[in-house]
């Protein structure tokens, strides 16, 4: 593994927000040395970082991989007219068509995506009812070749009944089982209104056996919050605390309908709630009351790409829209706890580059017409940033992406056969 040596760069902390003028040492993946002027030694390859801004690696909280493959697909046979119409006629017959092949070449898309936006880890949510067995392995497979991080798990449901529901708990119990370097695994359930509570007590647990999240949809429309009263007669959280899927570690994402005391509810448990806003916007779910999600709060795409600087962008007009208006600051503390976050699960400092740190980093171009300080980064951050001035990405100290040009991979030959990968997976949709 090359070291290198990062000279004259503006290196950017996220939480709590600082700037600095100095030079990074990197060298067996990490940082090894930082410091003002750092003189190089005889194995350093020197890159001048001069006008450029040095940030941690950006992380996806929650995200699907597998609708890589989905923009621009037919419409569906019968139009939606609410949420579950929407998971009904476009995500199940989405996943009900993948297969070994297209799992392959959505994770491919994907992770290009995320390269180019500056996104070194992906918190993924995997569903393939049809294709369920080594599922994760392909996933994770492709991400190798890419060299991106990710958290990796399969999306358990009983909606495709018992043996469905018993092979994406093995699938989970495989990937923990074999987690490892630049992959970990979470244990992965679809949402409460899809999974018995017998479903539910088995993904906590394997959480508990392996000391992890249970990674889970929870409250994102309304179906999900009327179910639980309905066959349960208990409320959703009750449900969740109940069942001890709501335990250290865990990652609810969207919690939309949580009102303030099953938010209160879930952080008293130490789960991270994972705020996606333009997903909620496109599905027209309802606006999560992200003021009251706490610290530990992260930002996520589920599956809406991996561009976490338009999903920041999102986060912060919506809410000014909806006049609740996160600060700038406040936004940027999602993007922030996205990185917290995959230092838990990873056991790893990947929210700083200080000394010690793993050397998952982007290179920014950020030619500013005012002044940039700590003071007001969040604001050019919303006002200014986006991923078109990523120009190169690290992870572990390997760059995936170097002056804009991909390291791991040739992108035209991987796009054109995912093309081809998507023409046939959108044709067995048609026919299911």
């Amino acid at each position: 593994m090359s070291a290198f040596l990062l000279k004259n760069a503006s290196v950017v902390c996220f939480d709590p927000i600082s700037i600095e003028d100095c030079d990074l040492r990197i060298d067996q993946g990490k940082v090894v040395a930082r410091d003002k002027t750092l003189i190089a030694q005889e194995n350093d390859e020197i890159v001048d970082c001069s006008n450029k801004l040095i940030f941690p690696g950006i992380v996806c909280a929650h995200t699907h991989l597998y609708s890589a493959l989905a923009r621009g697909m037919p419409a569906p046979k019968q139009t939606p007219t609410n949420f579950h119409e929407i998971l009904k006629y476009v995500w199940w017959q989405l996943d009900q068509a993948l297969d070994e092949e297209t799992i392959y070449w959505s994770a491919i898309a994907g992770g290009l995506d995320a390269i180019r936006s500056g996104t070194t880890t992906l918190i993924d949510h995997h569903a393939s009812p049809k294709a369920i067995t080594n599922s994760l392995s392909i996933i994770k497979q492709a991400l190798s070749e890419l060299g991106l991080r990710a958290a990796l798990c399969y999306e358990v449901t009983d909606r495709n009944g018992l043996e469905g529901r018993n092979l994406g708990v093995k699938e989970n119990r495989d990937a923990l089982a074999s987690s490892g370097g630049l992959y970990r695994a979470l244990v992965g359930g679809h949402a409460a209104f899809t999974l018995d509570n017998t479903s539910l007590k088995m993904l906590a647990d394997l959480a508990k056996e392996f000391n992890c999240g249970v990674h889970i949809h929870v409250a994102e429309g309304l179906l999900d919050e009327e179910d639980a009263p309905t066959r349960y007669q208990m409320s959703l959280v009750e449900r969740l605390e109940k069942t001890k899927v709501l335990r250290p570690g865990s990652i609810l994402a969207h919690c939309t309908h949580f009102d303030k005391e099953a938010l209160r509810i879930a952080k008293m448990s130490g789960c991270w709630l994972v705020h996606n806003p333009r997903s909620n916007m496109n599905n027209s779910v309802g606006y999560a009351k992200v003021s009251d999600f706490g610290p530990r709060c992260a930002l996520g795409t589920d599956g809406i790409g991996a561009d976490m600087f338009e999903e920041a962008k999102f986060a912060f007009y919506k809410s000014r829209d909806a006049k609740t208006s996160l600060s700038a600051e406040t936004v940027l503390s999602l993007l922030a706890g996205g990185q917290h976050l995959a230092s838990e699960i990873f056991d790893e400092q990947l929210q700083t580059l200080n000394v010690g740190a793993t050397a998952d980093l982007v290179l920014f171009d950020y030619p500013s017409p005012t002044p940039l300080s700590a003071e007001n980064f969040a604001w050019h951050f919303i006002f200014g940033m986006s991923a078109a001035q990523v120009s190169s990405v690290m992870v572990a100290g390997r760059f995936l992406l170097r002056n804009g040009n991909y390291q791991t991979i040739n992108p035209a030959q991987a796009m054109e056969k995912a093309r081809q990968a998507t023409i046939k997976l959108w044709e067995k949709m048609q026919q299911i």
